[in-house]
Formats: C-alpha cells, structure tokens, sequence
C-alpha cells in the first residue's frame, strides 16, 4: 500500500493566495494600465502640449519688446470673446511661452493664450481635448462620470489585494522559481522577472493607491466627512479662499489642480463696493502683490467674480507644497484682506498634500519625475508579463486555468482579521468581497460547468 503523500506546509494558504491574485488581476490590470499609461502622459504634459500645441503656447520674443501689461492682455481677451467671463489668468512659465487666460464661455471652459509681448490673443483650446486632459479624465473617471469613479476606486481595492498577495507568493515560491529556471523550464524567466519586478514596484503601488484615495468618489468623501466631524480635514478651511479657475497653468493646463490641493474647499472673501472711491486694482496689482508677499512663481490670479470679489494671487509651489500660499487682494486699493498657506493647513490636509506631489511626481524635483517614470514603466511590464504567463501555461480543455484553493481563514484567525480589517476599511472591497463569495458558494460552486471552468474547490 502506498504511501499518503501530505501537503507541504503552507501550501494551501499558497494556492488559496495565488488564485486571489489570479482573479483580482481580472479587474486591476486593464485600470491599473490605463492608470500608468494615463499617469506617463500626465507626467509629461509640458514636454508634450507645447509640441502639440506650438502655435499658441509657445511664441518668440522680438527684439527691444518687453512683456505688455497683464491688463493690456486680458483687455484683448475680452475683446476677442465678448461674450466669455473670464476666470483667471495665469502667468508665463517662461520666456518663450504664452500668457493662460481660463474663460467660461455659453458652450463650456476654455483656455485662451495670448503673446505676451505682441499683446493678440493667439487662439484658444478646450481643455477635454487636450492630450494631457483627456488623459486626466481617464485617469480619474475613465470617461464615464461616477460609475467610472467607482470602477476605479474597486479596482484600487483590489490592486492592494493583488500587492499583498504578490508578495507573500514572491517569498514563498523564490526556491520553486530557482528550481524551474535551473532546470530551463517554459516561461521560468518571465515567471521571475514578473515576480522580482513585482517585489520592486509593490510597495510604491501601494503608496500611490493609498495617496490616490483622498480623489474617489466614495472613499475620499466619506473620509472627508468622517475626517471634518473630527474637526481636521483632507482640505485647509481658509477664511477666504480663491474664485474657482477653469484651470491654471499647474500647471499650464486643464484638469490640473485649479488650486493648491490643501485649498479647494475653501471659500472667498469679499470686496466692499463702497470703497470704490479708491484706486482700483488690477491682474497687475494682485501679480505685485503677490510678488512683495514672496509668492512662487509663475503665479495664477483667480479674478472677482463680481463687484464684490477679490482677486485671488496663487503661488503653487510645484515642487514643495510646504510653500503653497494664496493672498486674497481687494479690488478696491489693493490691499491684502487675508493670505492662506500651507502652514495654516490642518495636519490632515499636510499629509495629504505632500502625498499629492509624490503620486504626481513633483515633490523630489527630478528624481522624484524619473523614478515614477520608470515605475509607470514597470507597471505597465507587469500588466503584460502577467496575462503573458496565463496564456502560456493556460490549459487547452475547458477550463481558465485559475489556481484551485480556498483561503484558510477558520485555521488562520490573523488572516480571517485582516480582511474583515481591509473590507470595513475599504468599503467598496468589503461590498465587491461578499459578492465574489456569494456567487462562489450560490453559483460558481453548484453549476459543473462554471465550476470546471474556473476551478472551484469543492
């Protein structure tokens, strides 16, 4: 009588983590590589627009002219689109580069770019149109609004399931993958290129899921909420913040943040129209203003909205949000009638700011731009080795040729902890987790077909 053969240690808990991460790939990797595609582009966004985009964003200075007043440009502006309220306008990032007015206009927002040396309005974009934002659109809502959304926050969840799990199968299987690849085994090299990459990228998908969180609809908002009944919040409570611009020269373009992230939920001090005796205020007034105040450059100034308004001097410190300041400027004299920055940040709203500039590769100047590039890069290799792997070892029956085991949680009371932790934590995975159960032990499991298809342990 032969011998039973038992199960290596821990090899249940092995395939149980492996089939996770088989099916939770299902959903992540078309997200998370649209993500990283997305992501590159953005990144990249003034390499690329101003050689897309040449004729209006980019101009020649002539010799002996220097820049025309801000208030000279804006006049051409309105000149040039009557019937368009202009919003805000913001300052050239360089010598060669144009002047950004964001207007709102009957048939929606549009940026408008002037010479700021010949004083004519060069032309004018939507900003949707652009590569850069159509690529921001997709990275926040896949152009499908709210469902969109809430397909990206589930697959966010779900990224940290396929993180975790990636890695406890790159330990755990390391003396399997050397085996297979001594012994000159199909696939072996890619298997361990995916997994030593994977081990590598891990903890900064991680990262950017966790500081990505504070946009989506549901989780951000409700933490939001939770977060300002506490008396902090994601966002800084200015006792006046800024007119809202359609977009800003964030940097230059549209879907950027229109303003400092600590300062978009704020609201906006007032002028008082009885002083209109005074000297009026101008662009340029707010601009030297905020120059006096020491604020970065270039500057964004969010214009009154009415007689009533302020105009609004925006240093975003592209590279430091602990330099982040607004100054609210009357409109009539031009005094200063309060200024907001990032040290009047509640410490939520620093935490998450600073996380903000790492997601979007600013905050370490060049090596922080450079590294994300490559790390999107190396997102973008996981999302096709892996499917890669699939179909070559997929088997040629009936059958998708997922992992078959169960997660042991009866036997393991620390994992049972961690994902009812993770599911209250994260309610769309807790909410997307008992559906997958449910349909395991409703459908999947009762059917032969569908149970032989994906492999379902009885």
């Amino acid at each position: 009588m032969s011998e039973v053969r038992q199960p290596a240690p821990g090899a249940g808990l092995f395939r149980a983590f492996w089939r996770w991460h088989f099916y939770a790939s299902f959903l992540v990797i078309p997200v998370v590589l649209i993500l990283a595609v997305t992501g590159l582009i953005y990144l990249f966004r003034f390499q690329l627009e101003p050689v897309l985009h040449a004729d209006v964003m980019k101009v020649e200075q002539p010799a002996g002219l220097v820049a025309q007043p801000y208030e000279a440009q804006l006049g051409a502006v309105r000149q040039a689109l009557p019937d368009a309220t202009v919003v805000s306008m913001t300052e050239p990032s360089g010598p060669d580069r144009s002047t950004v007015f964001s207007v709102s206009t009957p048939a929606g927002s549009r940026d408008v770019f002037v010479d700021p040396y010949e004083g004519k309005v060069l032309g004018s974009l939507d900003p949707d149109t652009t590569l850069s934002g159509a690529a921001i659109l997709l990275h926040g809502e896949l152009l499908a609004g709210r469902w969109g959304d809430c397909v990206i926050e589930i697959a966010a969840c779900w990224a940290i399931v396929m993180a975790l799990t990636g890695y406890y199968l790159f330990f755990r299987g390391r003396v399997a993958r050397a085996r297979r690849r001594a012994a000159g085994a199909a696939g072996a090299v890619l298997r361990s290129r995916h997994g030593r990459t994977g081990a590598v990228l891990g903890a900064g998908l991680l990262f950017l899921i966790v500081s990505g969180l504070p946009w989506t609809g549901f989780w951000g908002a409700k933490t939001q909420e939770l977060a300002t009944q506490q008396g902090t919040s994601f966002w800084s409570q200015d006792p006046g913040a800024l007119s809202n611009p359609t977009s800003t020269l964030d940097e230059s373009l549209p879907h950027s943040h229109t303003v400092p992230w600590g300062l978009g939920k704020t609201e906006v001090p007032r002028s008082n129209p009885a002083d209109r005796t005074k000297s009026i205020a101008t662009v340029d007034t707010a601009v030297e203003v905020g120059v006096r105040n020491g604020l970065r450059r270039p500057m964004t100034i969010a214009l009154p909205a009415d007689d009533e308004g302020v105009f609004s001097a925006i240093g975003y410190a592209f590279d430091d949000p602990g330099k982040e300041r607004t100054l609210h400027v009357d409109q009539y004299g031009g005094r200063v009638v309060s200024t907001y920055g990032y040290g009047d940040y509640p410490a939520l709203a620093k935490v998450v700011a600073q996380g903000i500039a790492l997601h979007e590769g600013r905050r370490l100047g060049t090596v922080n731009f450079w590294l994300t590039t490559v790390f999107c890069l190396g997102v973008v290799f996981m999302c096709v080795s892996g499917p890669l792997m699939w179909w070559r070892r997929r088997p040629k029956g009936k059958s998708l040729g997922a992992p078959r085991g169960r997660l042991p949680l009866r036997a393991t009371p620390a994992l049972a902890v961690l994902v009812v932790a993770l599911a209250l934590f994260l309610p769309l995975f807790g909410i997307t987790l008992v559906a997958a159960l449910v349909l395991d032990q409703l459908l999947l499991s009762r059917v032969p077909k569908l149970r032989t298809w994906f492999n379902v342990a009885r």
